[in-house]
């Protein structure tokens, strides 16, 4: 079971990065007070909105501020854990997975419904929300897969120091 879980396990360990990474600094921006972040990161997000044309970010409809605090209070604490798993090698990285999958593709499926029946999104924003759906269905398959029992570490520890019978 070694190839494909561990090219899945790559695949997400950048995502949870990215994750790990841009909600703290950008996305918390929607619900979090302005005057919190620095210049530097408010005009990035600025950049970012008329860019692209997020008008979910810019105008901040109440469904969607919800879903950022999911994102903030539920979603990042488990990529972190989904990072630390995929290093060590934890066999709960399945459970983390599924949790963060399932609830990802939740928010996914409520934005692009929003962004396709407005007629207010370009396809470049679409474009950009699309592969978040697409992970959220590959942390699913994470979450599906059985743990073999054998778990391949970074920095492995012994277990128990055992006595030699002789």
């Amino acid at each position: 079971m070694g190839g494909p879980t561990k090219l899945i396990d790559a695949i997400l360990f950048l995502f949870f990065l990215v994750i790990a990474v841009a909600v703290p600094v950008l996305d918390s921006q929607t619900c979090l007070p302005r005057d919190m972040y620095p210049d530097v990161l408010v005009n990035l997000k600025k950049w970012y909105t008329t860019e692209y044309g997020d008008y979910l970010v810019a105008e901040k409809p109440h469904f969607f501020v919800g879903i950022v605090w999911l994102e903030l209070l539920f979603q990042w604490p488990l990529s972190i854990a989904a990072l630390y798993g995929i290093l060590a090698g934890k066999s709960w990285v399945n459970t983390v997975s599924l949790m963060y999958g399932s609830s990802t593709l939740t928010a996914m499926v409520a934005i692009l419904a929003e962004m396709k029946n407005s007629g207010k999104a370009s396809d470049k924003l679409m474009m950009l929300y699309y592969p978040f759906l697409g992970f959220a269905l590959l942390a699913i398959l994470r979450g599906l897969v059985p743990h073999s029992g054998r778990t391949t570490t970074i920095g492995k520890r012994p277990i128990l120091n055992r006595k030699k019978r002789i």
